[in-house]
């Protein structure tokens, strides 16, 4: 299924908890000067303007970067750093947001990887137009693409998956890429976003990661309205496998913030559950 375009739900609320997790992950990775290799399955156009016919047609971004920005609260460090790295990337574009691949590639350091997977051909050519030489791009798909890869040279390395989920087989090819990756590729990192939605898939994802993973995790919930009557996405998640240490303590630090910031007063309290070996 190609009629997905991200551009539409660009920095809403799911990408600001999503793209928090993946500035988290990685400021952690690069703290040893060993090489590390960035996989992003499902990376889209890489980055979206606000005035673009996608992002002006339902405004998400007012649900999310546009509230964090103005924000009269002190935000906690972790807070601030993602938006650091999301001002680097928007240097010379403010009225915009970048997508994973422009958050990975303005934080990997010249020894690091980066491997790009897009099959939507228009946002594909937009991907390679951006990233040309700074990473290897791929018109392919991901989940396919992941056993080549793994485990990279340096055994280090952070996998990040968000497909559309459009197609309920994805809820299957997620924990299907996720049950193969880690055997190959077991010491890992693999950061799962997941849109939180009235369907009996989604609902029962938390509960299956946590299966393949049961002595070393952590998810994150953020619902952003009331679930009850919600024909839509009412919040998102995060799960991650091999989570660093200390991500466990920042988002308890952060979530509250998200929680008074993005989500209105019917929304259920965010839910943070972590096994931390």
């Amino acid at each position: 299924m190609l009629s997905y375009r991200h551009g539409f739900h660009a920095g809403n609320h799911a990408d600001v908890l999503k793209h928090l997790v993946e500035v988290l992950i990685l400021d952690y990775l690069m703290q040893k000067p060993t090489a590390l290799s960035y996989i992003d399955t499902h990376a889209g156009a890489g980055f979206y303007h606000f005035a673009s016919s996608f992002s002006a047609q339902n405004r998400e971004f007012d649900t999310g970067i546009a509230k964090l920005r103005a924000s009269p609260l002190a935000l906690p460090e972790p807070l601030a750093r993602y938006l650091e790295v999301v001002a680097t990337c928007c240097a010379g574009e403010a009225e915009g947001y970048p997508g994973s691949p422009a958050i990975a590639l303005a934080m990997l350091r010249e020894q690091d990887k980066a491997h790009l997977f897009e099959l939507h051909p228009n946002d594909h050519q937009n991907l390679s137009k951006r990233f040309k030489g700074r990473a290897r791009i791929n018109e392919a798909d991901g989940f396919a693409g992941l056993k080549g890869l793994l485990p990279p040279p340096s055994k280090r390395g952070l996998v990040l998956i968000d497909p559309p989920y459009e197609d309920k087989n994805d809820y299957r090819n997620v924990i299907n890429a996720l049950k193969d990756s880690q055997r190959r590729f077991p010491n890992g990192v693999y950061a799962l976003w997941y849109p939180l939605i009235p369907r009996e898939e989604s609902k029962d994802l938390g509960r299956r990661l946590k299966a393949l993973s049961p002595n070393n995790y952590l998810h994150a919930q953020l619902c952003v309205q009331a679930e009850q009557g919600s024909h839509g996405m009412y919040g998102s998640a995060m799960f991650v496998i091999n989570p660093p240490w200390q991500l466990n303590a920042q988002l308890q630090e952060v979530m509250p913030v998200l929680q008074t910031l993005l989500a209105n007063d019917e929304s259920k309290p965010f839910v943070l559950d972590a096994v931390i070996a």
